[in-house]
């Protein structure tokens, strides 16, 4: 008999959104079909956490590195991006979700960029839950970034405040729990300062065979595990 969980409720859910392209290779599907199956995980997974009472969900969307990918690659997954944005307004505006996006944004092109800051401005007194999207996002540049920001701005010693206010999460808590499909066991570069207490789990399952009932499940084994941050039990 399964011991009765007592559920805790992640406040802030990060998700390192890997294998989209594997899964679409391993159907002897073109790579962006599975980018479009894997938008539509994303709208499952944001409407069950806004359901749970998930106060932040964090996805990492596209990376730097991903700035290397093919051109026609980059191309399309902004495309997409776009169209997703535009898409789903209503779903963003009816479920009351705050929207945000973290990374360089300089990197994206002015259309891109534009459609993010109309978003952001309609959502920006939402209150149920905030989506956050680490888009053309690097933990390392994104803590150099905030290095050099403060080394302009103080002449005195850097606290950790201090550093952890000059980040793009500057208004964001850490990640209570953080997830990674796609069968890697990685951070690659997302959040690193910020998961320093993070409860991790690495999902053996592609992005676009991720669903509600896995999230769940992970949150249940979430809910039994005592997070002492150095403490004594």
């Amino acid at each position: 008999m399964k011991p009765k969980i007592k559920n805790k409720v992640p406040n802030h859910i990060a998700i390192v959104m890997d294998g989209n392209g594997r899964w679409a290779l391993n159907k002897k599907l073109d790579r962006f079909k599975g980018h479009e199956e894997g938008v539509k995980v994303v709208k499952e997974i944001t409407k069950y956490c806004s359901e749970l009472g998930v106060n932040y969900l964090t996805l990492y969307t596209f990376s730097n590195e991903n700035w290397n990918r093919p051109t026609g690659e980059v191309l399309s997954l902004m495309n997409l991006f776009r169209k997703t944005l535009i898409k789903e307004v209503n779903l963003i505006l009816e479920n009351d979700i705050k929207f945000k996006v973290i990374g360089d944004k300089s990197k994206l092109d002015l259309l891109t960029r534009r459609k993010i800051e109309e978003l952001e401005s309609k959502t920006k007194n939402n209150k149920k839950m905030n989506l956050v999207l680490a888009l053309s996002y690097g933990s390392r540049q994104e803590i150099i970034t905030a290095i050099n920001k403060l080394l302009k701005n103080k002449t005195s010693e850097i606290n950790i405040d201090d550093f952890t206010s000059s980040l793009y999460t500057k208004e964001i808590p850490d990640p209570d729990l953080l997830i990674r499909t796609g069968y890697e066991k990685r951070l690659s570069n997302f959040l690193l300062w910020q998961i320093a207490y993070s409860e991790i789990f690495f999902i053996d399952e592609y992005w676009p065979n991720f669903n509600k009932e896995i999230l769940k499940d992970i949150i249940d084994e979430y809910s039994l595990r005592e997070r002492r941050y150095g403490k004594l039990d």
